[in-house]
């Protein structure tokens, strides 16, 4: 890892712990419900999932980039597969959520950090990072496997609790068989955003070993 590298992910570590921190205490702070269920819907967010995701892996990659840990997150298949997720973070926000809500003061600034900031510089990272032409095609359908997981827990939760994160997995107001239909579309955008970074991971490192 170079210096560079390192120090962004510094800036990436303090960026995300702080988001994910101080999102907890605005929603804790704000909540109609007891803190253990506040506590428990706020990691039920696939954003604070895989913002969580991002502090962890960035702060092995800065701190023990030659342990185990920092290895293992270091590599071409994980770091894509991590920046897979935070992109679909801020995508599925942005382009279906964004407006559906709107945070003000301080929770509209945690609330840019973890679907837009965070995103943008983990996208960077990824894209200063070396060995990027290792990437496989057939890493796509392992790198489905935490999403699904988190489909069938929210399904899960949703049907104990009634409470969904989304609404687009909102069984109650939509029924299943739209759930589903909204869940395949979604995995249909994993898969294509997946490609479209195993694509050009290996075109671009190929094209800087070659000048």
């Amino acid at each position: 890892m170079t210096l560079s590298q390192r120090n962004l992910a510094a800036i990436i570590v303090v960026t995300a712990w702080f988001a994910i921190v101080a999102q907890f205490c605005v929603g804790i702070n704000s909540a109609s419900v007891s803190p253990v269920v506040s506590t428990i819907r706020f990691f039920s967010y696939f954003t604070i999932q895989t913002n969580l995701m991002v502090a962890i892996s960035t702060t092995c990659l800065w701190m023990f980039p030659q342990k185990c840990v920092g290895v293992f997150f270091g590599k071409s298949s994980t770091l894509t597969a991590i920046t897979l997720y935070i992109l679909i973070v801020g995508l599925v926000y942005n382009v279906a959520l964004r407006f559906l809500w709107q945070p003000q003061g301080f929770a509209r600034f945690t609330d840019e950090l973890l679907h837009s900031v965070i995103p943008l510089l983990v996208l960077f990272y990824w894209w200063r990072s070396p060995e990027k032409e290792m990437l496989r095609w057939k890493y796509i359908l392992g790198w489905l496997i935490y999403p699904l997981i988190y489909l069938l827990y929210t399904l899960a939760h949703g049907a104990i609790t009634g409470f969904y994160p989304y609404p687009f997995v909102d069984v109650n107001a939509l029924g299943i068989t739209m759930v589903l239909v909204n869940c395949g579309i979604i995995a249909l955008v994993f898969l294509l955003l997946g490609m479209l970074l195993i694509w050009l991971g290996k075109r671009f490192s190929r094209k800087r070993k070659n000048v």
